[in-house]
């Protein structure tokens, strides 16, 4: 087996074992309607056994970056369903990220209000907003009974995602952003039951999990997690214990898969071996297991012929080479990714990279 091999993923059959990564791009226009040029970006990249989108915020509380999609209005929906027809018509299936920033956001993304979290807790970090870079306030932390509300726009993200003709959803639960702030003992100091317990901060994520398979069949449904992400205050006292019982959980919960962020090389350098948690996973989730991290042809061809994972997800390596299984086919070099085009601009840097056999 290589990344080239077929995947039958419950009842989605996949011509190879690449994922396109979420990758957070900048490019929504007014309204956070993705951006038509969108439709041509994930159109080449269908040849990824499966892409998952950007994460897509559920409620306009959940913003945190400029110009980011959303799945909460109807004119987002009609503008995802546009991308989702161009994937398909290419071959492609695509899944929606359903995404809520948390505390990593600052009011002016907000019309003024704080931003929510579990807990009240201070980011020395600065964030790029509308009028530009800021300093991040202190959350307000949200109140027992607003935790529905949440669970509840996580649950019309995902009905809305499937009105625009997406082949299923991933949960967003890493890179310190809502979810995760829930799950990790360094941002999560709560007191309901909502706090406390490795049982009590997995609540949310677990809550949120069912009323996203009570719209879709747990089979078309994945969650993302990033147990090394140490950046925005993020941290966990027993990383171990946390993500086993979180896994352990999903499992229970039939889901289709776990995206897993664990890096082995790349700009983000390898993870210990000591601290990976690949392994760990395997054991307690018998689903689909995406790894993440650093990945290239070697490395990815060598964790799917090892069983260390089912499925390979690449980030900059597809932004930046719209045709990659065909590169990594023949062998072929790769174009470099121009950096200062990820999180801004239009058409360059974002379909204007070339493919072995045209130019774009």
């Amino acid at each position: 087996m290589n990344l080239f091999s077929q995947y039958i993923f419950n009842d989605l059959e996949l011509n190879n074992r690449m994922v396109m990564a979420p990758m957070t791009r900048c490019r929504a226009v007014a309204g956070n309607i993705p951006n038509p040029l969108s439709v041509m970006y994930y159109e080449q990249r269908a040849s990824a056994g499966l892409i998952i989108s950007e994460g897509s915020q559920v409620d306009p509380m959940g913003i945190g970056f400029y110009r980011t999609p959303g799945i909460h209005s109807k004119d987002q929906i009609k503008g995802w369903k546009i991308v989702t027809d161009g994937v398909h018509k290419a071959g492609g299936k695509i899944f929606l990220q359903l995404w809520h920033v948390g505390r990593m956001s600052h009011p002016d993304f907000l019309n003024g209000a704080l931003p929510v979290a579990p807990s009240a807790l201070p980011i020395d970090e600065e964030i790029h907003t509308p009028l530009g870079k800021k300093k991040i306030l202190v959350p307000r932390a949200l109140e027992s009974e607003e935790i529905s509300g949440v669970v509840k726009q996580f649950w019309a993200g995902a009905r809305n995602a499937k009105a625009a003709g997406f082949d299923g959803v991933e949960i967003h639960g890493a890179n310190g952003y809502l979810l995760d702030q829930f799950l990790r003992d360094s941002s999560n100091t709560r007191t309901d039951m909502y706090g406390g317990s490795l049982e009590n901060r997995a609540r949310l994520p677990l809550e949120i999990t069912k009323a996203v398979i009570s719209e879709w069949d747990a089979n078309r449904v994945g969650y993302r997690i990033s147990p090394h992400f140490f950046q925005h205050g993020m941290a966990d006292s027993n990383p171990q214990n946390t993500y086993s019982y979180l896994a352990q959980e999903l499992d229970r919960l039939g889901i289709g898969y776990i995206h897993l962020i664990e890096p082995v090389g790349g700009r983000f350098g390898a993870t210990p071996k000591n601290a990976q948690l690949a392994s760990t996973i395997r054991t307690k989730f018998s689903g689909t297991l995406i790894l993440n991290g650093g990945y290239d042809k070697k490395t990815g061809d060598n964790a799917i012929n090892e069983c260390q994972g089912d499925l390979i997800s690449f980030g900059t390596s597809f932004l930046a080479n719209p045709d990659l299984p065909e590169r990594f086919l023949r062998n072929a070099p790769l174009n470099s990714p121009d950096i200062s085009t990820w999180y801004a601009g239009e058409d360059k840097g974002y379909i204007d990279y070339p493919t072995l056999n045209r130019e774009l």
